[in-house]
């Protein structure tokens, strides 16, 4: 079946002529139909156009971009921020900026796409790690790594379509070892969800020491578009210095950046957003191990179904829509992350209400 989008995405949506609760897609605080989100970009477009059709570094930065370097920053809680055209040059671009620190990457088999492409540019020995495996990392460094060489590690904070987290105590642990090595972590999923400020998942662990660099995006949690990366101001001048993509990237698009400065304002100035979309997260977790399904007990908005257990992953999401629910159904080997049969990805979001949640664990549970 073919599903087409026919309003904005979110808690409900109107999909082939057909109104929804919508457990899909990205936006885990439904910014992209925020109404003040949607003014601002509106409000932008009005004033400075589309794009200013170049980069930052050549009369790119306007009020608008500078405003989300306002926001990123306070809301970060820090003075450096690299603002870019999309998440999917983060890793890449800390991969150059940091390539004179490491001999040998190591990268975690699911990683991003972005992730692979950008240890495929940097001309440095690349050794693939079993997924979130400890173990095989260690016993891959203890191979792989000849004396003096440093490594850096490369992996995802929140899998995509799993929901999985890297277990980053457990890497630090391992590379405590060795002398100037670096963690890279793509934190696409976890930018404003997790961490008690929503810094992500280095926040999350509890991890502040050592050598630990990640990128993230404003195009999911925040509603918008655009890749950030955050930290000192040393770090964002080493990365300009040092990272090509750094200084080439094209700007974000004006209303898309007007949208991330709002959404970064209304979530710092409402953290008790984030909190309510952990408690719907919890709950709908809880409710599925109620029926049978092994989810993860952490606050990821994503659950990942492995149908393993009768109905196939396509067969429940046609079933489900039938009920008016949509889930996202990814065949195996269609993205990085998915379970071996494919599987169902569910999106929680913190508009969903116990009812809708209650309303799709009851229809799941019915189908399978």
């Amino acid at each position: 079946m073919k599903y087409i989008m026919e309003s904005e995405a979110g808690s409900k949506a109107i999909i082939n002529k057909q109104l929804v609760d919508y457990f899909s897609g990205t936006g885990y605080f439904c910014f992209q139909t925020h109404p003040d989100v949607v003014h601002a970009a509106c409000e932008a477009t009005k004033r400075f156009g589309i794009s200013s059709a170049t980069t930052a570094a050549f009369y790119g930065n306007n009020p608008v971009l500078l405003e989300v370097y306002e926001k990123a920053a306070q809301f970060f809680e820090t003075e450096g921020i690299l603002y870019y055209v999309s998440g999917c040059f983060g890793t890449p671009i800390l991969l150059e900026g940091f390539k004179e620190e490491y001999d040998v990457i190591f990268i975690d088999e699911e990683s991003h796409y972005s992730s692979r492409v950008a240890t495929s540019l940097i001309n440095k020995p690349v050794v693939i790690f079993k997924h979130r495996s400890p173990e095989d990392l260690n016993d891959k460094l203890e191979e792989h790594l000849q004396p003096f060489q440093r490594p850096i590690i490369v992996c995802d904070g929140i899998f995509p379509i799993s929901g999985e987290m890297s277990p980053l105590p457990q890497y630090k642990e391992i590379l405590d070892k060795y002398e100037d090595s670096i963690i890279c972590v793509d934190d696409a999923h976890a930018t404003g969800v997790i961490g008690e400020k929503g810094h992500g998942a280095c926040e999350y662990f509890g991890i502040r020491k050592g050598k630990l660099i990640s990128s993230g995006t404003l195009s999911k949690a925040m509603g918008g578009h655009g890749g950030i990366i955050f930290g000192t101001e040393e770090l964002i001048i080493q990365l300009k210095r040092k990272s090509t993509l750094a200084n080439a990237c094209s700007s974000v698009p004006i209303p898309a950046a007007a949208a991330n400065a709002t959404a970064l304002d209304i979530l710092h100035h409402n953290p008790g957003m984030r909190k309510q979309l952990w408690d719907n997260v919890f709950y709908a977790k809880n409710r599925m191990r109620e029926i049978g399904f092994d989810v993860n007990n952490t606050p990821v908005p994503i659950i990942c179904l492995n149908m393993g257990r009768g109905m196939k992953a396509e067969q429940l999401q046609e079933y489900l829509f039938t009920k008016n629910i949509a889930v996202t159904y990814v065949p195996e080997g269609a993205y990085t992350s998915v379970p071996k049969g494919g599987a169902v990805r569910i999106s929680i979001f913190s508009a969903h209400s116990r009812e809708q949640i209650d309303h799709l664990v009851d229809e799941i549970k019915s189908a399978v």
